[in-house]
């Protein structure tokens, strides 16, 4: 990242105002409206990840998620003729994985979009930056594009069930303290059909996606480091989503919270104290020496589920300024009610490397 984004981002950061709204409960969402930018609140992304094959069953994951960070809140706006006055940063990280290869990509690009090269809500355009792209299509559906030296996609995704809402009361807590939330919601299946470049090769490839969306203010306590999240699609049409938040010294934050989807699509919020991760195996980065958590057990005993986390490839870590953390494709591999059960997903590991204090402010 060069020099002027890094300072960009510091001023998104740092840019602090009275009136940014915050994450209460009682929040109705309606959708499609609420695919669409949330310019009131400080923090905001747009999140998709999926699992991938080709004709002859090569294993390919890939992530992109758009982030809008708030510069001016919604008290500072005004009338202004300069470009360079912008109301928020614009940036999105892409990853690719190739399993076979054993080769992970990842990219970043930031920029304050003042000639419009960036931007969220443009009509169905949710979201772009230079050729990096998020569309929703008037069926509902999305569109994927980002292409990168040596790595790209084009991506076509369908829902196959509506938006699940994470949390009580329109909310997903993040901390104790009153404030520290987030409105979250996510799709948690979609057919996946296109095109993906991994270095030379270029594929046709189909599978599923996960999409989630949030947005906040304040998110992270100042006791808090990060976070560590899983995203899992299970062989019998279920789902389950669960978040640990870490607090500075080394335990779980009790405000933690998951939710399963059943193959209907009803869902169930889940308690910090009614799931346990463990993790089984570590793997320590050459270049960060962070030491991440990569392979974990799972257990959900009110949904009688029980399995292990197991990453496509231990180096999934992107090193970006000022953010680095692990996000990568796994498998998963377990029982239900007794029954064999697998399924895939990604693993999210924050904080590792350093703490992500720009959230907590």
């Amino acid at each position: 990242m060069r020099i002027a984004n890094r300072w960009m981002l510091a001023l998104a950061v740092c840019c602090l105002a009275a009136n940014w709204k915050t994450a209460k409960p009682g929040w109705i969402y309606q959708f499609p409206r609420d695919h669409h930018v949330h310019p009131d609140f400080k923090t905001e992304w747009w999140y998709f990840t999926g699992n991938l094959t080709n004709q002859n069953g090569r294993r390919l994951g890939y992530e992109l998620t758009f982030f809008r960070q708030g510069i001016r809140a919604p008290d500072e706006r005004g009338e202004t003729t300069s470009r360079f006055v912008v109301d928020d940063l614009k940036f999105a990280h892409f990853t690719v994985t190739d399993a076979a290869e054993k080769r992970f990509y990842f990219y970043d690009k930031v920029s304050r979009g003042s000639f419009g090269e960036a931007g969220f809500g443009n009509e169905n355009r949710l979201a772009w930056i230079q050729d990096w792209t998020l569309q929703m299509t008037p069926e509902g559906a999305f569109d994927l594009v980002a292409h990168a030296a040596d790595a790209a996609i084009k991506l076509h995704l369908v829902p196959q069930k509506k938006p699940v809402i994470h949390g009580p009361n329109g909310i997903s807590r993040k901390a104790k303290v009153a404030g520290h939330a987030s409105h979250y919601y996510s799709i948690t299946r979609l057919t996946t059909k296109g095109s993906l470049r991994a270095g030379r090769d270029a594929l046709a490839i189909e599978g599923e996606s996960w999409f989630d969306h949030e947005w906040a203010t304040n998110q992270l306590a100042p006791n808090q480091v990060g976070w560590n999240w899983v995203s899992a699609q299970f062989d019998d049409g279920s789902e389950l989503m669960l978040y640990e938040m870490r607090l500075t010294n080394g335990s779980i934050d009790p405000v933690s919270s998951g939710t399963f989807v059943r193959a209907d699509g009803s869902s169930s919020s889940l308690t910090t104290a009614e799931f346990q991760m463990k993790p089984l195996s570590f793997w320590l980065s050459p270049n960060t020496k962070a030491k991440y958590p990569i392979g974990w057990r799972v257990s959900v005993p009110q949904m009688a589920l029980d399995f292990e986390i197991r990453p496509v490839l231990e180096n999934q870590e992107l090193i970006l300024t000022p953010l680095t953390y692990w996000e990568g494709a796994v498998d998963v591999v377990g029982t239900r009610h007794g029954k064999p059960l697998g399924g895939h997903g990604y693993l999210e590991l924050t904080g590792f490397a350093s703490p992500l204090e720009e959230l907590n402010r």
